[in-house]
Order: structure tokens, then C-alpha cells, then sequence
């Protein structure tokens, strides 16, 4: 195995703890450490770069982002991929939320707006996930003429298998019962490592990637090495290299520890 030169980290249930909504000591000595030693970090992540408001810990140690699920990479000031939703599909999942009546999160580039908000958005987005800054009286009508980067209904899997065929340009990616990361076609966390590795001039037997959800599937796919959290569902440990403790058990430390990275 190539030694480690870069490391990718999705947030929420990664790097984040569900329970705490903290990135736990162990992680920030472990990527501190890591960094200290010429090692490369990124964040690999579905939130919208609006709503990163939970790596204030480790935030001035990240070297670039993966954000969108990949729809957006970026490192310092450099965009390296902007990949939007082509208008037609965001036109169809616009009218759909409207007739079915359910809320949905809509992405720009560096801002975001709720269309149809209803108390599900404020139940798992500000009080399961943290996320309290979003504006619910800024209207989405004000985004959908710029680019959109992600669309986040708040429906079940049912749900979205009826929508979708009306979204052909469109891919899901689902890691909450209740809701669901839409983006372009292509645009998922495994290609945009593989745009970034290439910006950087890495190999991909370099980078190793860290997850635990259904959108970290094709990351922990294309990486070097790719890590599954304790706590990951098990369609991930399936796909894992390695598979480690939970977010709160020491996981990315005890990761980094056994592939040498610390």
C-alpha cells in the first residue's frame, strides 16, 4: 500500500457525532497530527458549503472541499468543478414538492433556501443535524434562476422512485429515511476525488477516504484505501477496506493509527 498523502472526511456521522454534534478530541489530535506531517485535508461532504457550520474545530487545517456530494469542488479560492442540475429537472421536483406538498432544500452554489417548508426540515436538519442557519423567510423562487447544485426533498424512498424518471439528467443520494441529496448525474464524492486527486497531482492509491453513509459508497469505492466508521450502515462496511470504531469511539484516530497515517 502507498503511503497516505491525502485524506477525505465526510462530516455528519464522520466526523461529527450524531449525539454531540461535536467532532470528538481523539479526531481533531488525530487530523492535527496528521497534518503536522505534510498529510492533506479534505472535507467530502452532501451539505451545501451554506450549512458547514459544524468543523469550526478543524476548519483552518482543511486543504479544499467536496461538497454537493461532488457537485462542487473547491480548494482555497480555485473552483475546481461546479456541475449544476439542468433547469428542466429542477423545474420538475419544484412542481412536484408544490403538488405533493412536501419541503424541499434548494442549493445554489453558496446559498440555500427552503421551498414548501414544513417541520421536518426543523426536526432533523436543526435539531438532529445542527444546522441553524438557514433562513426559512428567504424564498427559493430567488435561487432557481442561478445555478442549482442540489436539490434536498424531504420524502421517503417511495417518494422519490416517482419522481425521479421525471428527473432524467438527475441521480439520488439517500443516507436519511426521510430525506434525500439530488445532483447532477455524475456529480457523486468518488468522481470529485478523482478531480481533485488529479488537481493535486496524486495518485488515488494516495487518498484515503472516510464514511458512513449511502452517499460515501463511491468514495470508499474510488479511494486508495476507504474507511468505514463504526457506526456506518452496512451497505458501507460492505464496500470498506477498513472498517473502524463509531465517530464516538475514537474511529478516525484509530483509523489513521492502523494505516500509519499517525
Amino acid at each position: 500500500m502507498k503511503a497516505i498523502k491525502a485524506v477525505f472526511f465526510d462530516i455528519d456521522g464522520t466526523l461529527v457525532s450524531f449525539g454531540t454534534h461535536k467532532i470528538p478530541q481523539s479526531t481533531i489530535d488525530a487530523i492535527t497530527l496528521a497534518k503536522s506531517r505534510g498529510v492533506k485535508v479534505f472535507i467530502a461532504t452532501g451539505r451545501p458549503v451554506a450549512i458547514i457550520n459544524n468543523i469550526d474545530a478543524i476548519a483552518h487545517l482543511v486543504d479544499g472541499y467536496i461538497t454537493f456530494n461532488g457537485a462542487y469542488c473547491f480548494v482555497g479560492d480555485e473552483d475546481i468543478s461546479v456541475t449544476p442540475i439542468p433547469k428542466a429537472d429542477v423545474q420538475a421536483m419544484v412542481a412536484d414538492a408544490t403538488q405533493r406538498n412536501y419541503a424541499l432544500l434548494v442549493c445554489g452554489k453558496r446559498e440555500v433556501a427552503m421551498h414548501n417548508c414544513k417541520p421536518i426540515f426543523t426536526e432533523i436538519f436543526v435539531e438532529g443535524l445542527g444546522v441553524s442557519n438557514v433562513d426559512l423567510d428567504k424564498s427559493a423562487t430567488d435561487l432557481l434562476d442561478a445555478p442549482v447544485l442540489q436539490l434536498t426533498p424531504f420524502f421517503t424512498a417511495e417518494d422519490e422512485a416517482k419522481i425521479m424518471p421525471e428527473m432524467p439528467h438527475s441521480v439520488s443520494a439517500r443516507w436519511h429515511p426521510a430525506f434525500t441529496d439530488i445532483t447532477i448525474e455524475g456529480a457523486d464524492k468518488g468522481n470529485a476525488l478523482r478531480k481533485v486527486a488529479d488537481y493535486l497531482g496524486l495518485d488515488i492509491a494516495e487518498c484515503a477516504a472516510f464514511g458512513d453513509g449511502g452517499n460515501d459508497l463511491t468514495i470508499l469505492k474510488a479511494a486508495g484505501v476507504g474507511i468505514a466508521m463504526g457506526n456506518a450502515v452496512d451497505g458501507v462496511k460492505a464496500v470498506a477496506d477498513y472498517v473502524t470504531t463509531s465517530v464516538d469511539e475514537d474511529g478516525i484516530k484509530n483509523a489513521m493509527e492502523h494505516l500509519g497515517i499517525i
